[in-house]
């Protein structure tokens, strides 16, 4: 059964446990039955074992095995090498929500960074085949794939890998890489998180963590909003140094490798990443910063007047609408709202995210210690993935859970494509959630007949588009900032705040005041640090799917399957073939002014009932 919330540390000036209703906390056991399981020691005893003979076995060989054509073992390799990929995902995997659970738990942030570090260790000895691969003649390999049926299957992961292969060092150097990651940027990054939650922001004499501080920006009190914007400025300012040398050093970690590897643009690694070519990004980028007066200056304009004044200040930017109802939103009516939206689309769909609840793949409440934010870990196709929220009842907590939910429903399918070929790249990842988002909110808004509610919830969606696209893609120039002017040296914090009220004072648009201490929040932002570049992939997902659900609106049967074989691609297909069934074209550059679009005409139905 789910168990009740335990109210953190503050909870009363965040939201009552009572009116949430039972929360569910997420069952790992489908991976192990505990920390200390035997299970779990043997697996990773196993991980070792297994990644150490495979290196004996096929090291050295895989080049002749391709000039064997059709008595290759070339097949057999690559399904054992993925089977040891999945063992060791799922360690890696429950290791980190474990972590993620707590990461003020000393024991978990042991167990964390001790299978960090064996997992790293046994991975080593796998290095040399996707280099060996890579170093096979692209005529070999051709004939290759043609002749062993085994390898043919893993056809669309040899194709994309070979992508790397300007890109890749020589083995020895790549195995270094590899193996200082866990005491460079794995490190960097732990320090990060452990920093954040640990973390405490005191608001009206009570001490609250990160998410329930955040959470009072959306408060329909304006003092509230005003004291928590101040005490996240205060604390962001204390560990101020802290954050400069981790983005300080994590910048240069990245220009070393990017120098050692050829790429040209500083982002240009996580395009590749991504699959997704450098015009396409620099296309989406350059639409959406054309658009920001018709978008977000415009809105912000015109939500200061709903609040009665010129100008609001930055910790108003996400205040509810005045007369808007504060109602807490119970986990039951969350549940059954977002079902309710994903079945009227597809029951499979509405099936499949039953099962995160039933089975309980879910973690909900806020905890101290617990990682902020939200997120979807596939975990590996043998097991499920599991989410994570920190939910709150407020109306942007139940899009979360749709959000996320997508993100899983899209895992879950994903999973046939077996470790090596069902992970999405991220720009085409956050499809699904944000398709579940929209699903979602459609739903609750054909319901809708009181002008006040409906007003509201469209001002709530167009925020929440603002933060996907405008707020992603600003954040995308900040990083640009940074990581060019970290070529030059270190950064100081005056410097990095500057860049940050620079780009945020463009994207915001003259209605929003950045009052002091607001040049220190992008110090909390997590993609800065896990995943450089990450931001537009969310831009890039909510453009998409805007255009993608007109395609909906507009046909007359057959959208369903053809969106449900597009999540059940994983990471077998490139963007143009995923989108094409629907007669779009991510390359083109009228593409992402149709999702822009989209924006616009929700603000055009907000200003026309006025």
């Amino acid at each position: 059964m789910p168990k009740p919330l335990h109210a953190p540390k503050g909870a009363k000036a965040a939201v009552s446990a009572t009116a949430l209703g039972n929360l569910p906390e997420w069952n790992l056991a489908d991976l192990y039955p505990s920390m200390d399981s035997i299970e779990l020691k043997k697996d990773i005893e196993r991980a070792g074992d297994e990644a150490v003979r495979f290196e004996e076995r096929w090291k050295g060989t895989l080049s002749a095995e391709a000039a064997r054509r059709a008595e290759s073992r070339l097949g057999e390799a690559v399904r054992d090498y993925e089977a040891i990929q999945e063992l060791i995902g799922r360690i890696v995997s429950y290791a980190g929500l474990i972590y993620a659970g707590d990461t003020s738990d000393p024991k978990r942030s042991k167990l964390y960074g001790d299978i960090q570090e064996k997992m790293t260790d046994a991975s080593a000895h796998l290095i040399f085949f996707e280099l060996e691969l890579n170093n096979i003649d692209d005529a070999e390999m051709k004939a290759a794939l043609k002749a062993d049926k085994a390898l043919a299957h893993y056809g669309p992961w040899v194709t994309d890998l070979r992508k790397d292969k300007p890109y890749q060092l020589e083995d020895r150097i790549e195995q270094l890489f590899h193996e200082k990651s866990i005491t460079g940027r794995g490190a960097w990054n732990r320090l990060f998180d452990e920093t954040m939650t640990a973390l405490r922001f005191t608001v009206d004499g009570e001490e609250l963590s990160l998410e329930p501080t955040l959470n009072l920006l959306q408060d329909a009190d304006p003092e509230k909003r005003r004291k928590a914007a101040e005490a996240l400025a205060l604390v962001f300012k204390d560990n101020l140094r802290t954050f400069v040398l981790i983005t300080n050093t994590l910048a240069k970690d990245k220009e070393i490798s990017d120098r050692w590897r050829g790429f040209e643009d500083i982002a240009d690694s996580r395009h590749l990443a991504n699959r997704v070519e450098r015009e396409v990004v620099d296309a989406l980028a350059s639409a959406v910063h054309d658009a920001y007066p018709r978008i977000s200056h415009r809105y912000y304009a015109m939500k200061a007047k709903w609040l009665g004044t010129d100008r609001m200040n930055h910790w108003d930017r996400n205040a509810p609408l005045p007369q808007t109802p504060q109602t807490t939103i119970g986990w039951d009516e969350a549940r059954n709202t977002v079902l309710s939206a994903y079945g009227a689309f597809a029951p499979e769909m509405a099936d499949i995210a039953r099962t995160f609840f039933d089975r309980h793949w879910i973690d909900a409440p806020v905890r101290p210690g617990k990682a902020p934010g939200a997120f979807a870990h596939p975990t590996v196709p043998s097991a499920h993935p599991y989410v994570l929220l920190n939910y709150m009842g407020k109306p942007r907590d139940v899009m979360t859970l749709a959000h996320e939910l997508g993100h899983g429903v899209h895992q879950v399918l994903a999973a046939r494509q077996g470790a090596l070929m069902a992970s999405t790249p991220l720009t085409l990842a956050e499809t699904a959630s944000v398709f579940g988002e929209m699903l979602t909110f459609r739903s609750l808004l054909e319901r809708t007949r009181d002008k006040t509610e409906r007003k509201a919830m469209l001002a709530q969606k167009v925020e929440d588009m603002i933060n996907t696209v405008v707020r992603q893609i600003a954040f995308y120039e900040f990083e640009r900032k940074v990581h060019a002017e970290r070529r030059n040296g270190e950064l100081t914090a005056d410097r990095i705040g500057e860049f940050w009220l620079e780009v945020q004072a463009e994207s915001l648009g003259p209605a929003i005041r950045l009052r002091e201490g607001y040049e220190t929040f992008w110090s909390y932002v997590p993609h800065f640090i896990h995943s450089p570049f990450y931001v537009y992939a969310y831009a890039f997902g909510d453009c998409l799917v805007n255009s993608l659900y007109a395609v909906y609106q507009n046909a007359e049967k057959g959208f369903q399957e053809k969106y449900f074989e597009m999540l059940k691609a994983g990471g077998t297909k490139h963007h143009k073939e995923l989108l094409a069934p629907f007669g779009l074209d991510a390359s083109d550059p009228a593409f992402w002014q149709k999702g822009l679009a989209v924006i616009e005409g929700l603000i055009d139905e907000l200003e026309a009932m006025e």
